[in-house]
């Protein structure tokens, strides 16, 4: 046997040396990926007691030559890491999650499809309760001053937050909830006011806070009409109704326009 390890160590060669390496860097990256979760601990330990028993066995098994129990080791190898990934799929999902708010992944943006939808979600349940919203995403030019006039949350956007917010009995349904790079900034945040057109008397100030939010810089602003439910949309200092049916298309066709101008 230690003749078996001796020759064992002396056939690794410069592929298999970088093999290895990326094999650590992958582990350490799921670690690191999953190490935000709750109930990370527990998967860290237990993949780490899954990795260490495999490699030593490989050792036994090398050193022996059990090529039938190498075979069958590489299914239990297969079965253990499923079990784990369905066992622990909540923590992997929460980190996941965490993996997904570092800024060089979010420069790809792959969220603009889900943002638009739960902008969509959000504002079409507003319609039909009639409650007020006014909602701005930041695009190309930053909306910080606008933010600041306001009440910071850098909270996740999530449907059930922004049908709270803008609840008549919230304290902040006042103002405009800003959107900035994917996370809801700030609530109950002033606007300037533009000039509603000739005949529009149906403008109220949510909707002259969009048109002029939309003048002064390139942000979509989602508007909901308390009084008649309708739901528009503020661009480039021109506001226009959109039907419920299309609002997620339009909105994450806008989003998705702005990344290829800023590209």
């Amino acid at each position: 046997m230690p003749e078996r390890l001796i020759h064992l160590y002396e056939s690794v060669g410069f592929r298999d040396l970088i093999e290895v390496g990326i094999l650590a860097v992958f582990i350490y990256l799921v670690l690191r990926l999953i190490g935000a979760a709750r109930g990370a601990g527990i998967v860290r330990g237990l993949g780490i007691v899954v990795v260490g028993v495999f490699l030593l066995a490989q050792v036994v098994i090398a050193s022996l030559d059990l090529t039938e129990l190498s075979k069958i080791l590489d299914y239990v190898l297969s079965t253990a890491l499923v079990g784990l990934i369905v066992i622990f799929q909540p923590e992997l999902r929460r980190g996941l999650l965490v993996l997904g708010r570092y800024p060089v992944l979010r420069a790809f943006n792959p969220t603009q499809g889900p943002l638009a939808d739960k902008l969509a979600d959000a504002a079409e349940a507003l319609s039909r309760e009639y409650t007020g919203a006014l909602i701005a995403i930041q695009r190309s030019m930053s909306l910080a001053a606008y933010i600041n006039s306001g009440e910071r949350l850098d909270a996740e956007v999530t449907v059930d937050l922004l049908r709270t917010i803008f609840h008549k009995a919230s304290p902040l349904h006042d103002g405009a909830v800003i959107i900035a790079d994917g996370r809801l900034a700030a609530a109950a945040c002033q606007l300037p006011l533009g000039e509603a057109p000739e005949g529009a008397a149906q403008y109220g100030m949510r909707h002259r806070a969009a048109l002029g939010l939309s003048e002064e810089t390139d942000a979509v602003v989602l508007v909901v009409s308390e009084e008649t439910g309708r739901i528009s949309l503020a661009i480039g200092g021109r506001l226009e109704p959109v039907a419920r049916e299309n609002l997620s298309r339009r909105l994450a066709a806008e989003l998705q326009g702005s990344l290829r101008l800023a590209a």
